[in-house]
């Protein structure tokens, strides 16, 4: 196997299988027309591509702990935690670093599981081409679930890698073993174009957001064009989401609080995309670990066997928030309760086990988990939800497509109805004054409002990049100056990871990001 490239092996199934119903047999491994291809196939195949969404190689754990730990708003708590995260940390991060790939376990590796999506969105296209003919629209909803996935992976590929190998349902297995990286400018093309269909096709709405839906695709829409610099086609695609937010069955969720209650979730109308776990373990690799990663070691505050104390914000994320903000309120946890049921404040965390970091934790994640009995899995056998998209995000995309267009009005008017709702708190009392209305909003103030709002949801290290923030927030004045040990940020290199070296050496048409 070391001889054969991931890509190629992921393009067609020999290689690593999704915590899924799809197998690695005889008949998996044959061309779509050379086999039987029913409606029921090609189901298995795109719920086979959507499955790795839960799986600890992406958000739950690898992927999780990478763009939780490059950003501004969360650093190492326990130093003693593994030298792969404090490399993303630190940014000193080594080519072989195996969150990226690791070859003796790459099911755990994030560049191998986003291909793997890839892989099954592609082979859905496929079997659709040799399907039999279906009533009007489900063939054309099917590509679309498929085109979703396909261009959801690819988007966080190229903001992480760059210039990438693209694969689609097409590229043959001589053309991909030689594959060289494809141009940004492209794969961001062929991303739209598969967002531009899954919109077309897919429906309105959906019951279960863990399936895409017509706003989904346009959300996403809108966020790749913000990223490209494409403000008049964001505002657009946005804008066209919250005046048919009805349409969509969207509206903001009245209390913060509730969207991160994993007996709530599935009832709000303000997820448009989600990775629904669902409390089962599969050979532990179907697990929700940002709860334990987050969480206090020997506390019950949630569930009896306490978390890791790994992935910490630093203290000047929680002491320049404003305590009148009710999202900081939801956002952090201040005190731990033991399990004799003492309650221990910041900063005296290292009294309940010396490996917490003593600053407040991370509450989303943990407050999720502990909805339900999680008893001695640290969180980790969660029904939670996690946002990919969500209806807030939709405004503020919006309001920082119209700071760049001139549309200030506009801009104000989407960041103050996000900060209405942070003003209201539980609705049960008064209305806070913080955070204000804004007037004259500028990029930086709807940046501000995104670090605020999606805390800890994986979209700042994103924000950064796009933005080229780094020397700016990881410099003496940023969040985390007050932390020991300087971070090794360097513009020229660290907004890419390395390519995985493994690669490289099996298809010498592969090139190297710079500095690595």
């Amino acid at each position: 196997m070391k001889k054969l490239n991931y890509l190629l092996a992921l393009l067609f199934g020999l290689s690593i299988i999704a915590c899924s119903d799809l197998e690695e047999d005889a008949i998996s491994l044959l061309e779509p027309d050379e086999r039987v291809v029913d409606l029921a196939t090609v189901e298995t195949t795109v719920a086979g591509a959507y499955s790795n969404l839960a799986a600890r190689a992406f958000l739950s754990r690898a992927l999780g702990l990478t763009l939780m730990l490059r950003s501004d708003m969360v650093a190492i708590g326990n130093p003693s935690t593994a030298a792969e995260r404090i490399e993303h940390d630190q940014f000193t991060v080594s080519t072989t670093n195996p969150l990226i790939l690791n070859p003796s376990n790459p099911e755990r590796s994030f560049w191998p599981r986003l291909y793997q999506m890839v892989r099954g969105a592609n082979e859905t296209l496929r079997e659709i081409e040799v399907l039999e003919e279906q009533p009007p629209g489900v063939t054309e909803e099917l590509a679309a679930r498929a085109r979703f996935i396909r261009g959801f992976s690819y988007y966080h590929l190229v903001r992480l890698f760059g210039e990438i190998p693209y694969l689609d349902e097409t590229t043959t297995t001589i053309e991909a073993s030689v594959m060289e990286r494809t141009s940004v400018d492209i794969v961001y093309d062929n991303i739209i174009a598969d967002f531009k269909y899954a919109k077309e096709w897919l429906p309105n709405s959906r019951a279960n957001r863990a399936l895409p839906s017509k706003a989904s695709a346009g959300a996403y829409l809108a966020s790749v064009y913000l990223t490209r610099g494409m403000y008049q086609q964001a505002y657009d695609e946005s804008t066209e989401i919250i005046n048919n937010s009805a349409t969509y069955d969207l509206a903001l969720e009245p209390d913060f609080a509730d969207l991160f209650d994993a007996e709530l979730t599935d009832l709000s109308k303000e997820p448009i995309f989600v990775i629904d776990f669902v409390g089962t373990n599969i050979n532990d690799e179907s697990r929700d670990y940002l709860a334990a990663f987050t969480g206090f070691f020997g506390q019950a505050t949630y569930y009896p066997s306490g978390g890791w104390s790994v992935m910490v914000p630093a203290q000047d994320v929680f002491d320049t928030w404003q305590d009148g903000d009710y999202r900081k309120e939801v956002s952090f946890d201040d005190t731990a309760i033991t399990n004799s049921g003492e309650v221990i404040s910041y900063p005296n965390f290292s009294s309940l086990d010396g490996r917490n970091a003593n600053r407040p934790h991370i509450a989303k994640y943990t407050a999720m988990a502990g909805s339900l009995p999680q008893a001695n899995t640290s969180g980790r056998d969660s029904e939670s939800n996690y946002y990919m998209m969500r209806f807030a995000e939709v405004y503020l995309i919006a309001a920082e497509a119209a700071v760049e267009l001139g549309l200030k009005d506009q801009a104000d008017t989407y960041v103050n109805i996000v900060r209405e709702r942070a003003r209201n708190g539980n609705g049960d009392g008064d209305p806070s004054a913080v955070p204000a209305d804004i007037s004259g909003a500028t990029v930086a103030d709807v940046l501000e409002e995104r670090r605020l709002e999606l805390a800890f949801e994986h979209k700042r290290w994103y924000d950064i990049v796009r933005r080229r923030l780094g020397p700016e927030v990881f410099g003496p004045n940023g969040l985390e100056a007050d932390l020991p040990g300087a971070r090794a940020f360097d513009p020229t290199r660290d907004y890419l990871l390395p390519i995985p070296p493994l690669e490289i050496t099996n298809n010498p048409n592969l090139t190297q990001n710079p500095g690595y």
